[in-house]
């Protein structure tokens, strides 16, 4: 068992949730060689993985050519083995028709019996992070192929020195931040599919923030967000704001994302990635257990991050205005001056 494929080919923050996965595998066989199944738009930060070996870009959806395509890349690699993250009928298939033969994934979907090695897992019912079933997985293969497991631990992603400080000063010039404050990144995007606060409560929470510490707020934007940033921004009304809404991709961000101070964000890519740098963390959550921060919690250190939902109910679960903001600073304010205080 030397040559494996990872799949986890879904979101940007499904796929920062597979990195202690990937690090505890490498970290326990540095012999193996580590093989990424990934979509295009996460390839970038695939490539940059220090765990991983080499990225195979997925097939584009519903196109059979690409598909066999993909299909004939795989087998040319002649893996020994595959682990399945993300198990639909799309990575099923593709494992089977692979011909791989060592072929594990969690026992979850009717799809499972085109897996041969499985692992039970009720994911649906959230007692762990996303990052430990992932991790569970692999804890299995090594097992069965008798090899040592060595436990990962945060930062799953370091940048050089350098190339951080550098970022800095690129932020200071474009931005016009100051290098004395500290910076709180602020992100009110959803990415098209998490839930979120209003721009009212996030004007709310920053103008808070700016009440109790003399810090920059950076506005972060994705794509076709930038419009909502200005919005908020001319709803909190302050100097010491700035918009970040472009930049060169997903490692760029990463790069400023590194220089953060402190993110917060609703339960979306940009707060996985920025957990993935051990950057302290803010997140909101709707309290549906699909979606409960004991299943999406970021994957730095716990002492690094606090969640925030709206009361339990169907008739509330997803409704994230009901989070009280008067009451998150109470905490939030106390989380920041611990982590500024001990320099985190």
């Amino acid at each position: 068992m030397e040559k494996l494929l990872l799949i986890r080919n879904d979101k940007l923050g499904d796929f920062m949730q597979a990195w202690p996965a990937f690090a505890m595998l490498k970290a326990s066989n540095p012999a193996l060689k580590l093989t990424a199944l990934v979509p295009g738009y996460t390839a970038p930060l695939a490539e940059m993985c220090p765990y991983l070996d080499e990225v195979i870009i997925d097939s584009q959806k519903d196109d059979k050519a690409d598909f066999n395509r993909l299909v004939h890349e795989i087998q040319s690699h002649h893996f020994d083995g595959m682990i399945s993250f993300f198990s639909d009928v799309h990575n099923a298939k593709l494992a089977w028709k692979s011909g791989i033969k060592y072929r594990l994934a969690p026992a979850t979907k009717l799809i499972q019996f085109l897996y041969n090695h499985r692992l039970t897992q009720r994911r649906s019912r959230s007692e762990k992070s996303e990052a430990e079933y992932n991790q569970d997985l692999v804890r299995a293969f090594l097992k069965k192929h008798q090899m040592p497991i060595v436990e990962p631990a945060p930062p799953y992603l370091v940048f050089d020195k350098s190339a951080v400080e550098n970022q800095r000063v690129f932020l200071q010039q474009s931005l016009g931040l100051s290098a004395k404050k500290k910076w709180v990144f602020v992100h009110s995007g959803s990415g098209g599919s998490a839930t979120n606060l209003s721009l009212a409560q996030y004007a709310q929470l920053i103008q808070g923030l700016l009440a109790e510490f003399d810090c920059q707020i950076v506005l972060t934007a994705g794509p076709g967000e930038s419009e909502q940033a200005h919005e908020l921004a001319q709803l909190v009304g302050d100097e010491r704001l700035a918009i970040y809404d472009k930049n060169q991709g997903l490692v760029d961000f990463a790069h400023s994302l590194a220089c953060a101070d402190l993110f917060i964000a609703g339960s979306t890519g940009p707060l996985h990635l920025s957990g993935a740098l051990n950057v302290p963390t803010v997140g909101f959550y709707p309290s549906r257990r699909s979606a409960l921060p004991i299943r999406w919690k970021p994957i730095n250190d716990a002492d690094k991050h606090i969640a925030f939902c709206p009361p339990k109910g169907k008739a509330t679960q997803m409704n994230l205005g009901l989070i009280s903001i008067p009451q998150a600073l109470i905490e939030i304010r106390a989380f920041v001056q611990r982590m500024w205080q001990t320099g985190n």
